[in-house]
């Protein structure tokens, strides 16, 4: 059977130095640990030495979107613009009588669709009898009527005494084939707020001068 060494056992006599030390002799006085000196006064008449100076913080440089995005100064505003009046339509006038002023405006009407107007561009006011196309429309009923006008898909013949209802149109065409002065006055001044770029006048020339010299 092999021999296991014992182990070495440290008894109380052989642990280090005590801290008391023997009689007769003095133990030394443990000496402070040296730290950082301090820096000396300078010398009269010498100066001490100089010390590096802090750095100076980093200066602070807008970046290029902050300055784009600066607001410039304002400057008085502009004025606005006016809105700009509508155009007065061209007017022209086409010599007939009371009883040919119809027919001339058929002729009108056919001139303006055979230059490439469409027929939902044109409406005819008439003066005394109404206009076949209008007593044809009307016996179907009133709404029937005005549902013709509203399509606005051909032209559109209307009585003075009910022309006011119409719409605007590109071009007017005013037959005076009768009726009261009145009627006269009525039909050119609602044809004339009516017209888009052209008005025409079929009737007697005097006649129409007349009441279009009173400011209509």
């Amino acid at each position: 059977m092999p021999l296991i060494p014992e182990e070495p056992q440290i008894h109380e006599q052989a642990q280090g130095p005590r801290a008391t030390p023997a009689s007769g002799r003095t133990a030394p006085t443990p000496r402070p640990v040296p730290g950082p000196r301090p820096v000396a006064p300078p010398r009269p008449g010498r100066p001490g030495p100089a010390r590096p100076a802090p750095p100076a913080p980093p200066a602070q440089r807008a970046s290029r979107d902050t300055a784009a995005t600066k607001p410039a100064p304002s400057g008085p505003a502009a004025p606005a613009a006016a809105p700009a009046a509508p155009a007065a339509p061209q007017i022209q006038l086409i010599p007939a009588s009371p009883e040919g002023a119809l027919d001339a405006a058929e002729e009108a009407v056919d001139l303006l669709l055979d230059s490439g107007r469409t027929p939902g561009d044109v409406l005819v006011i008439t003066t005394g009898e109404p206009h076949p196309w209008a007593v044809h429309e009307l016996s179907f009923g009133d709404a029937a009527y005005w549902a013709q006008h509203d399509a606005g898909d051909d032209v559109f013949y209307a009585d003075a005494a009910v022309a006011d209802r119409a719409a605007s149109r590109a071009v007017v065409v005013v037959a005076l084939s009768g009726g009261p002065e009145a009627a006269a006055v009525t039909a050119l001044s609602v044809a004339h707020s009516r017209a888009g770029a052209l008005l025409i006048v079929c009737g007697d020339p005097q006649r129409i001068n007349s009441v279009l010299g009173a400011g209509v």
